[in-house]
């Protein structure tokens, strides 16, 4: 079993006395079923679990009355094996999106109080089906990514303490010892060619064949395929599977990695795809960094939604797009020129929204500057250049010295640690995961 940061967050909810109701959410696959369940079996009696997607006719539990009595009653007669005991009992309502009145439910079950309720759903940023009364207010969120990179090494068997002091190294910028960086790296390269679903990383465990890789990561990549002809709008089927087949070769197949209409058909306009990339955005298969004009908080205030990079939510679907060369490339580290800097900056950006993070880039036509990753922490914009060697940061540099309200800026490099007296941290790639 693989060992997720999630646990902690749905355990701290359980704990919780005056506690919502619990919605997971997330893309599909990234574990969010398994992790419940798992959860379920380790600190309840009993799991009354409902999948409207396999049993399509337990919508009926939620067709009266809402009321908990209702429904624990129509449960009861379903489930007649199941004792459903009040802080003995988890309720889990999987696939929740395809059942608008139980989402409308949650708000029922949140004021009764009685019962833990947890709901997980891949699609429910879409909205297909619109809930009659959405429970604002009556629910905590929980967003489920695929595995990052400390949690790929716990399934590679890295200890904690040997964790703990990466952290430590990154806290004092003091030089790694070069054997510890070099395993790192090569640990680093293989979270990159797996990517982190949670069944790709399990079948990398179990059997080192990137051949099997290949094969699991293609099904996911099918199966994101299918949702959009499932549940996208017929208008929008094939310009959104379009929009989404292109996100690597933009991303990886040329220097300027926006993202550009005419690459996903031949005179591609905005006004053509534009939502297309909205809908792939509000169902979790892409994530979208924006530029800005001006490198000063608050970011959003100059950001456009007209110059955009997007990403796949995983690195998994990433190479799934890619022929199986390319993890051998990055395994055996034989990548050169854009390809290499480009999938760098997709692992770094992919570990900065599994945090949390928004993500920004800014780019300057007359000077020629550019800063691949600007996040925004604590109050204060900090810029993030990415680099597939240790080269200069030019752009960074000069960033750094005309914006003083910049306390500094991190450079990510195949390379060791460093720190220079223009305000630059420079740190190995990895380390991108204890930010």
């Amino acid at each position: 079993m693989l060992k997720r940061k999630a646990t902690a967050f749905i355990k701290s909810w359980a704990d919780t006395k005056e506690k919502k109701c619990l919605v997971v959410q997330g893309a599909r696959q990234t574990g969010k079923t398994y992790i419940i369940e798992r959860f379920a079996e380790e600190n309840y009696e009993e799991l009354v679990e409902i999948n409207f997607k396999q049993m399509i006719s337990a919508v009926d539990i939620f067709a009266g009355d809402l009321t908990v009595e209702n429904m624990v009653m129509a449960m009861r007669f379903r489930f007649p094996e199941k004792k459903i005991i009040p802080g003995k009992t988890l309720i889990f309502l999987d696939e929740i999106q395809e059942c608008q009145e139980a989402i409308t439910s949650l708000k029922f079950w949140a004021i009764d109080n009685r019962f833990d309720v947890i709901a997980s759903g891949s699609l429910l940023g879409i909205d297909y089906k619109r809930a009659s009364s959405y429970p604002v207010g009556y629910v905590d969120y929980m967003r489920m990514y695929g595995l990052d990179f400390e949690e790929f090494l716990w399934g590679m068997g890295i200890a904690e303490d040997m964790i703990d002091n990466l952290r430590r190294y990154m806290a004092s910028k003091t030089v790694i010892p070069q054997a510890i960086n070099s395993s790192m790296m090569n640990y680093y390269r293989q979270y990159i060619a797996t990517g982190g679903m949670p069944e790709v990383v399990q079948k990398y465990i179990d059997t080192r064949d990137f051949r099997e890789v290949d094969r699991l990561q293609r099904s996911l990549l099918q199966g994101y395929q299918y949702d959009i002809a499932h549940y996208a709008t017929a208008e929008e089927k094939v310009k959104a599977e379009k929009c989404y087949l292109s996100v690597a070769k933009q991303l990886l197949d040329k220097e300027n990695h926006k993202f550009q209409y005419k690459e996903v058909e031949h005179g591609g306009r905005a006004q053509k795809y534009y939502s297309s990339i909205e809908w792939l955005l509000r169902a979790d298969m892409v994530h979208l960094s924006r530029l800005v004009t001006d490198v000063r908080f608050d970011l959003d205030d100059y950001s456009r939604d007209d110059f955009f990079r997007a990403y796949t939510t995983d690195l998994s679907l990433l190479m799934a797009m890619k022929d199986l060369s390319l993890k051998q490339h990055i395994v055996e580290n034989t990548l050169a020129g854009s390809t290499k800097g480009g999938i760098f900056e997709c692992a770094v950006a992919d570990a900065l929204f599994k945090k949390g993070y928004r993500l920004y880039f800014y780019k300057n036509e007359t000077t020629k500057r550019e800063i691949d990753v600007i996040i925004q922490q604590d109050g204060k914009v900090i810029p993030i250049e990415v680099k597939s060697g240790n080269t200069r940061a030019n752009s960074l540099k000069a960033l750094l010295k005309n914006n003083k309200d910049i306390p500094y800026g991190y450079k990510f490099v195949d390379g060791n640690t460093g720190v220079s007296e223009d305000g630059i941290i420079t740190l190995p790639l990895y380390m991108i995961a204890f930010i």
